[in-house]
């Protein structure tokens, strides 16, 4: 390691001879394990497939996976019998979404391309399985030679894709139990692979569902007088709730409504009874995060009423902000340094994107770095949600090595 790349670590935990990097058999097996996946996508709580999967695994590496009382997603415990200095009560937890999306996948000459219809691994939930599957191996083999500080847990979450996502269940389950800190990466097609970017504190958004039903008794185009007008009802719900939201918290929390549907009428000279609008809330700060439900139904009522329109809204709760903790995002950006150098490590924004991620947060410390997935030198970004999305698969050794160095420096910090 290069002198600028080196942090300080204590005298029997030395950069330069770190254990848990990745062999090269084992790196092969990952690889078609997480083809395996990819062509195989199975939606929030449907993951049966990819459960068995994982839990062969794990159990032909003599540990004891426990499958979720849902029947899908699973932990796993490492070391939870050493002695240490906390027990099993500060354990270091790995996570991972299992799920996949229902979309198409369009890649059109790629040997491992889904084989279910509408169905596609394009988030990288596959890759996120397979690196915690791939530390979790190389840890429980550090821990027969005794070489692993503190016990470490894999968490594989189902349904992170499904509002308000899988974590909740899986933290009633006890699976945060025993659980000091928490870490987990997301793939980002537009960091290298070889890089990971961090940021302490916020790194995404909070993310909420809202529906909309305006009704009214419409009538003929010719007398809009004597009706309610529902379309321009919905035009103005539209165009005038997000600006009157945005006008009634801190501009710096970033509250956005953006609408992905609406839908009313059928004729071009009838003013419909019914009209519908659905969209996202998002936010940046989880203050006014929590605010939010009464300040986006107040300014609908307040529109809706002013055009006589009668709304019934459903306001479905999805996830806060992923806020990283500090002295855990700079576990991580330690455990990358150690192993690729200060190069390896970028600062990253506060992406708009929602990660129920966020929920182990609000029990326990943690921090999510950004895995870069993007062949260096690639000029075409392939984007998460999108049906040709893929990911370097290099990415699969540096976020095994960036965990397993974490496991092995949690006790430093």
């Amino acid at each position: 390691m290069s002198p600028e790349s080196e942090v300080d670590f204590p005298a029997d935990v030395m950069a330069d001879a770190l254990p848990g990097t990745l062999p090269e058999a084992l790196y092969a097996e990952l690889v078609a394990f997480r083809r395996d996946l990819h062509m195989h996508p199975e939606l929030g709580n449907q993951e049966f497939r990819t459960t068995a999967a994982i839990k062969a695994r794990l159990e032909k590496a003599g540990l004891a996976p426990r499958v979720l009382p849902a029947g899908t997603g699973l932990v796993c415990d490492i070391g939870a019998d050493s002695e240490g200095p906390d027990g099993a009560s500060g354990m270091l937890a790995l996570r991972a979404d299992i799920d996949a999306l229902p979309i198409p996948d369009t890649k059109s000459e790629c040997p491992y391309r889904s084989t279910v219809p509408d169905r596609a691994h394009a988030c990288g939930h596959d890759v996120h399985t397979t690196v915690v599957l791939g530390a979790g191996l190389v840890l429980a083999d550090l821990h027969r030679q005794g070489l692993l500080p503190r016990p470490v847990r894999l968490i594989f979450q189902p349904a992170e894709e499904v509002l308000p996502g899988g974590a909740g269940e899986v933290i009633k389950s006890g699976a945060l139990e025993g659980v000091g800190r928490i870490i987990a990466v997301h793939c980002d097609p537009r960091v290298d692979a070889g890089r990971i970017g961090l940021r302490q504190g916020p790194i995404t958004s909070a993310c909420d569902r809202l529906e909309i039903q305006l009704d009214g008794p419409g009538g003929h185009t010719a007398r809009p007088h004597l009706t309610t007008d529902l379309v321009t009802a919905a035009a103005r719900v539209a165009t005038e709730v997000p600006a009157l939201v945005g006008r009634r918290v801190d501009t710096r929390a970033g509250l956005a409504v953006t609408w992905g549907r609406i839908e009313s009428g059928h004729a071009p000279n009838v003013i419909p009874q019914h009209a519908e609008l659905a969209g996202t809330v998002r936010c940046l700060d989880i203050r006014a995060w929590r605010q939010a439900p009464d300040i986006v139904v107040a300014a609908i009522d307040e529109v809706a009423n002013l055009y006589k329109a009668k709304s019934e809204i459903t306001y479905v709760r999805g996830v806060p902000p992923v806020v990283n903790e500090p002295e855990t995002t700079e576990l991580l950006r330690d455990a990358m340094v150690v192993r690729r150098g200060m190069s390896s490590v970028e600062d990253t924004e506060q992406s708009l994107g929602g990660e129920d991620f966020s929920w182990y947060l609000e029990h326990v410390p943690g921090a999510m770095a950004r895995l870069g997935v993007r062949t260096p030198g690639e000029r075409t970004v392939r984007d998460l949600h999108q049906g040709d999305f893929d990911a370097d698969e290099s990415a699969i050794r540096v976020g095994v090595e960036l965990f397993t160095a974490a496991a092995l420096l949690h006790p430093t910090r």
